[in-house]
């Protein structure tokens, strides 16, 4: 039987195997193939030759994503935590040791040395089946606030990685670091760009969308789906804006039409307002948008406030009104330095539109928030992330320990690896599946956009 150090010197001698579980949404996916990418980069320490699984569901965006981007997807059913005390809850014993069953597979089929968790009901069985066997865990939580996935696996996490330094979570037997968010690769790319030649980004950016690089811009958007109020908030103020500010309104899609006629109203009293304010119901390339941008009006999902924070782009939030309040946690760190505002949705008006874009017509304002919004933020956390991973798996430090104490057995696809499911929460927390009924993470709801 191979000892400990044997299988260290085995691991040691060859390129790295991971599992990467995640999925679901474009939140939960895009971490995860950065940090895919930068595990086989080896400018920044990776090597081509390592071998990545990705475990997710047939229903989520991973089942397009994932293969386009080159990786195999390996599945595992889709077992959301039931929020009443109906019928479902007495299946989920069962559907989760299927799930669980699903991920010790996928462990087995790329003999992982480590398995690496971006929360979401993806996680929960590949924490579970890697605690079983014995494998390291690392976490990586984007939220400010962390979800029931994430802090279950904190519970025996080798290590835990976040994106933001105030949120609570960590791992009670292994290491903490912020690492910050993986950044997609368009805005990684943006990254260098700027810091190669910013003036060449900004121009590049302004003549694909067609303004003037020149002026000072702010870019206002809800998301993909856009915001309601907000939308309608900006058109109440247009003809009151500064004069010499351009905008960029992604409106959400179908939702133009409506902002284009109040414009065209306010266009009426205001001459040149429709040269300066810019409509679009929707961009797929953002990353335009941001490097002709010297300020933003948006949601604080995670995504957004950690490509802001990276590009150093003060903004407005205002946070989705529906969820658990991540959102307002979620740019809490930026706002404290000084590099944003947060405004609750509700409590939106025009005299907090006006006194943000008056900030941004204000050079040495703007310069003072930009540099504040910079100091937060994290330009490197793929790699940053990918070198945890590394590290973690090099040190070859499973909790098998903690595994034998929880009672788990060593088959993880045995009917009593989750039978002590009922009775795990994170550290601090009480005991109990009625302790989850408020987390939107276990079912996928994800804000992070």
């Amino acid at each position: 039987m191979p000892t400990q150090t044997s299988a260290a010197d085995d691991r040691a001698d060859r390129p790295l195997r991971v599992l990467l579980a995640g999925g679901g949404t474009a939140g939960h996916v895009n971490p995860l193939l950065a940090t895919a990418a930068a595990l086989r980069d080896a400018a920044s320490g990776g090597d081509p030759g390592t071998s990545i699984l990705v475990l997710g569901t047939k229903e989520g965006l991973e089942q397009r994503l994932v293969p386009e981007a080159g990786y195999e997807l390996a599945h595992v059913p889709r077992v959301p935590m039931p929020r009443r005390p109906t019928g479902d809850l007495l299946l989920l014993p069962r559907r989760l040791r299927g799930a669980v069953a699903a991920a010790a597979e996928a462990i087995r089929q790329v003999e992982a040395d480590v398995v690496v968790g971006f929360g979401g009901f993806v996680s929960t069985p590949a924490y579970l089946a890697a605690r079983s066997a014995g494998v390291p865990v690392v976490i990586h939580e984007q939220n400010a606030r962390p979800g029931l996935a994430n802090r279950l696996g904190a519970r025996w996490a080798a290590a835990v990685a976040l994106t933001f330094a105030s949120t609570p979570l960590a791992a009670a037997h292994g290491r903490t670091e912020v690492t910050g968010l993986p950044l997609r690769p368009a805005i990684g790319s943006l990254v260098e760009r700027q810091r190669a030649d910013v003036v060449g980004a900004r121009r590049a950016g302004a003549a694909a969308l067609g303004l003037d690089p020149a002026a000072t811009t702010v870019l206002v958007t809800g998301g993909s789906l856009g915001a309601q109020h907000l939308n309608e908030v900006m058109c109440e103020c247009a003809d009151r804006l500064p004069a010499d500010l351009q905008v960029l309104h992604l409106t959400g899609r179908g939702k133009d039409a409506p902002v284009r006629a109040a414009l065209e109203r306010a266009a009426a009293r205001t001459p040149g307002l429709m040269e300066r304010y810019h409509v679009l119901d929707y961009l797929t390339e953002m990353e335009q948008a941001y490097a002709c941008a010297d300020g933003v009006i948006c949601r604080s999902g995670a995504g957004t406030v950690a490509e802001l924070t990276a590009l150093g782009l003060p903004a407005l939030y205002v946070p989705l009104p529906i969820g658990n309040g991540e959102q307002r946690l979620n740019a809490a760190d930026c706002v404290s330095a000084g590099g944003g505002q947060l405004v609750a949705d509700a409590d939106l008006d025009a005299e907090d539109i006006l006194g943000f874009t008056a900030v941004l017509t204000d050079e040495s304002r703007r310069r003072s928030a930009a540099a504040a919004a910079a100091s937060t933020g994290v330009r490197d956390g793929a790699q940053r992330l990918a070198a945890l991973i590394r590290e973690v798996a090099a040190a070859g430090c499973g909790d098998a320990a903690a595994a034998a104490d929880n009672g788990a057995p060593a088959d993880p696809s045995s009917g009593s690896a989750t039978g002590d499911f009922g009775g795990i929460a994170a550290p601090g927390e009480p005991a109990g599946i009625k302790d989850v009924a408020d987390i939107d993470d276990f079912e996928g709801k994800e804000q992070s956009r």
